[in-house]
This record gives structure tokens, C-alpha cells and sequence, in this order.
């Protein structure tokens, strides 16, 4: 029996209040960022603070790195707290209430989940209904970080958010896919049943500063074995492709997403597509490395194509990448040149 692969008609879900994007752009007194001493949580940090917003930071570092964060210890608006958001957790005493929740915490590396999958459906599902809590209990507007993983190995090209995706529930990425997709019927349960402000964000390949050597993406794995004069090992063929979303980019497009009336998902992704073999060879060309190409086993249930399709970003937030991966590669390559990388 063949599944259906998209919906024909209805677009991406509004919340029952008849949300639009055409409402004024909200601004924000003080964002709770889950996982913000992760990659991207670490990113988004130090926007709100850059914006004047306060920021508390929760994390139990289970892959998120304390160095993340340094750089904002000694700033009047940022707070850390240690925590597992598993378990019911809360502002520090006295604080402002948060007006802005962003849900950015889960192992996100295969190398992460492969290695605690437990914890990472933990994560995604007694992780998010926590943080829905706190954001309904204050009523704030909750962004919840999903996965262009919430497509699977895909058989529509591009993937827009009509799609439903072509997912393996019991194979070896399964734990994260699976986790991401029950997050997003969780929080979308959430919106329709007691009006929690919610908006999902399906991000596409982000990369950039922070990322840890050893986790096992693509960028940051190349970019270690050029700079120390290793062959880059590139999966399968390297036919397989990936659409390449610096941070920055992607941080201005979680922000879009705050100030929206969305509920999405919305695609927030670069819609250039790199083959693996190529984006190796770009990277030993921009750090000069005379590594070659050694050509390992690919991984079970690898994608073999991934590309967003960023209409719904254009159109309802205004949003697109405005760096290309000469220029962003470029930046992270000076990232991981002054940074020891684990």
C-alpha cells in the first residue's frame, strides 16, 4: 500500500487564533534558550543579548560545551542554569517571566544519538512537553527547533512542508528522526488544545563556529581531517546531497520565526544543493590541505538527497540565506584553525 507523500491542500498549520505573519514583529524582555550552551542555542544566546533581550541559558551539557558560553558569563542579562529539562525546571528566583522560550535542546550529531538514544528520545518528548509547560505557564511563545531529519531519506524533491516524509522508525537514525517528529505532533497538540503560542522550525544542515570536531556532521569532520593533512573520508559514493545553512542565517531565521504568528513547520535552510564529494573538495581547496578523498561505507538510512524548499520562509517571514558556502566554510575554517576542536 502506498502512503500518501503530501497533503494536497492544506497548507502549514496556523494556531486556533487564526495566526498570521502580517501582525506587527514581536520583540522580547527575556528568552529561556534549552540547550544554549549547544551549537545553535549558543548562537541564538548571544543575538537576544546583542538585541538587548535577557537570556536565560538551560543546559545539563550533555553534549552542549560550557566554552560555548564563556564569552556571555560576565554579561547583566545572561543566566545559566544546569539542568535536565527532562524534569520540570523553572527561571531563577525573582527573574523576569520569559516571553520567549526557544526549544533548541537535544543531542543533534549522529555521533550524539547514536551513542545516548535513550536520552535523546527523552529528550524529545519529556523535554518538550517541559518546556511547553513553562511557556504556557507564563505565556510565552515557545519556537521549537525540529529537523529536516523529519523528512527521512526523501522521495519528493525539493521538501516542503507539505511533505510527510519517508522515515525508517525502528532503524539506526531512528531514535532522533522519531524524536523530532513526535516533538512537533506534541507541540502542535499543544497549540490546538490549550492555545500554547507555538512555532516549529524544520532546520536544514546548519553549520558554522562551535561545532566539535568529532561529532560526526560532514562540515566539522572535513574540515578536522584537511586541517591535520588526513584523507577526508566521504561516505558512499559522495553523490548524496546536503543544502549548507550557515548559523548566522539560520539564527536570523529561528528569530523570524519568534516574532511570527506562525505555528509552521517552516523549512529554515540554505536550498543550494553540495554533493558530499564536492563540499570535500571545496573544503581542502579553501584550507589549502593536501589531503585527498578515501571513500568508507555509508551509513544505514543516509539520505541520499536533501534540499529545502524555503517558499513558506520567503513569503510569510521574509527570510532567506544570504551566505554562500565559500564565505561560511570560509569563516569556520578560521573558526577551527584558532579552536582546539573535540
Amino acid at each position: 500500500m502506498e502512503v500518501p507523500a503530501s497533503s494536497p491542500v492544506d497548507p502549514p498549520a496556523v494556531s486556533p487564533a487564526a495566526r498570521t505573519s502580517e501582525a506587527a514583529p514581536r520583540s522580547f524582555r527575556h528568552a529561556l534558550v534549552t540547550g544554549g550552551a549547544g551549537f545553535v542555542g549558543s548562537h541564538l544566546c548571544t543575538a537576544l543579548l546583542a538585541e538587548g533581550c535577557e537570556v536565560t541559558c538551560v543546559d545539563d551539557f550533555c553534549t552542549g560545551r560550557r566554552q560555548n558560553v564563556a564569552h556571555l558569563a560576565s554579561h547583566p542579562g545572561f543566566t545559566l542554569i544546569e539542568a535536565d529539562i527532562c524534569r520540570p525546571f523553572d527561571i531563577a528566583p525573582g527573574a523576569r517571566p520569559p516571553d520567549l522560550v526557544l526549544n533548541f535542546a537535544s543531542p543533534a550529531s549522529p555521533a550524539d544519538y547514536l551513542r545516548s538514544p535513550l536520552h535523546t528520545l527523552h529528550t524529545g518528548s519529556s523535554g518538550t512537553w517541559q518546556a511547553l509547560q513553562l511557556a504556557h505557564r507564563y505565556g510565552a511563545r515557545l519556537v521549537h527547533a525540529s529537523t529536516s531529519e523529519a523528512y527521512g531519506d526523501p522521495q519528493e524533491h525539493p521538501q516542503s512542508e507539505r511533505y510527510w516524509g519517508h522515515v525508517n522508525p525502528v532503524g539506526p537514525r531512528s531514535v532522533y528522526d522519531e524524536a523530532k517528529r513526535y516533538s512537533e505532533a506534541l507541540a502542535t497538540a499543544r497549540a490546538r488544545v490549550d492555545g500554547t503560542d507555538v512555532g516549529i522550525v524544520r532546520l536544514f544542515n546548519t553549520y558554522g563556529p562551535r561545532m566539535r570536531g568529532y561529532d560526526g556532521r560532514a562540515v566539522p569532520t572535513f574540515i578536522r581531517q584537511a586541517l591535520a593533512g588526513e584523507p577526508l573520508t566521504v561516505t558512499g559514493d559522495g553523490r548524496q546531497t546536503r543544502s549548507l545553512a550557515y548559523v548566522d542565517d539560520t539564527v536570523r531565521g529561528i528569530l523570524a520565526m519568534a516574532r511570527s504568528e506562525l505555528l509552521g513547520p517552516v523549512n529554515i535552510g540554505n536550498p543550494t544543493e553540495i554533493t558530499m564529494q564536492q563540499l570535500a573538495e571545496l573544503i581542502i581547496e579553501l584550507t589549502g590541505s593536501r589531503s585527498g578523498l578515501r571513500f568508507i561505507e555509508r551509513p544505514g538510512d543516509d539520505p541520499a538527497v536533501r534540499c529545502p524548499d524555503i517558499t513558506l520562509a520567503r513569503g510569510k517571514l521574509q527570510w532567506e540565506p544570504q551566505t554562500g558556502p565559500e564565505e561560511g566554510l570560509a569563516r569556520t575554517i578560521e573558526w577551527f584553525r584558532r579552536h582546539a576542536t573535540g
